[in-house]
């Protein structure tokens, strides 16, 4: 079974990465930039490109993020690893970090090689195919792609209300990917049913085994003493 937990998150990685990249390649390949595609009213096929962190939020370098984005594949793959051949390990909780894993790899392949293998994304122009190398931006500075777009209720405010009064009012307004969505389940997930199993990643748990170690050693210290006294 400990070995089973291992290619299970594998094979879930695999899974939502095929399906992320196939995503995003069918629809920049076919659609020009900011296209969009209605399926339901409340669902839209949404062609846009962003430089940032899930759901197109920007607040750090890109660069900076794209490596901290393969640091973190990196060292969540190891823990992974380590995790799945140890007695005791949810199920679960393996699947959850395989889910967030996956969505940030899915993510910083765009990041990685998509400015290498395709033309730019215009309003005016479909991206095409290109010679590796000769694309639209160099290594690690590629944009990803995103597409999913839930406007499930749009209104406006009440003019009454201040600041915003008589403004559109969109629910839910970010455009996201597949990798994104695997991300953010992951993460609800794991904060939902598996809190304990995160504290006890060596990341989150050092400052308490330490408070707990010095604990037992002043404890361990304090019975020796009151026993030599006595």
């Amino acid at each position: 079974m400990k070995h089973n937990k291992g290619w299970l998150a594998l094979a879930i990685m695999v899974l939502i990465v095929v399906v992320d990249q196939v995503i995003k390649i069918v629809v920049k390949t076919t659609m020009p930039l900011c296209d969009k595609k209605e399926v339901f009213s409340w669902f839209y096929i949404y062609f846009i490109e962003n430089n940032g962190m899930a759901y197109g939020m920007t607040f750090i370098n890109k660069l900076v993020l794209s490596l901290f984005r393969l640091v973190a594949v990196g060292a969540i793959s190891y823990y992974i690893a380590c995790i799945s051949s140890k007695p005791g390990t949810k199920t679960g909780f393996v699947v959850t970090l395989a889910m967030i894993t996956a969505g940030a790899l899915g993510n910083v392949i765009d990041c990685m090689f998509y400015g290498l293998c395709f033309t730019e994304s215009t309003p005016f122009s479909i991206a095409e195919w290109t010679t590796f190398g000769n694309g639209y931006e160099s290594f690690l500075h590629g944009k990803v792609v995103d597409m999913f777009y839930f406007p499930i209720i749009q209104t406006t405010w009440p003019d009454w209300v201040p600041w915003v009064g008589g403004d559109e009012f969109i629910f839910f307004s970010p455009i996201f990917n597949f990798a994104d969505a695997a991300i953010s389940v992951g993460v609800v997930w794991v904060l939902l049913f598996y809190r304990k199993e995160l504290s006890e990643i060596p990341i989150f748990s050092n400052g308490k085994d330490k408070d707990k170690d010095n604990g037992n050693a002043n404890g361990n210290a304090n019975g020796n003493a009151n026993g030599n006294g006595n």
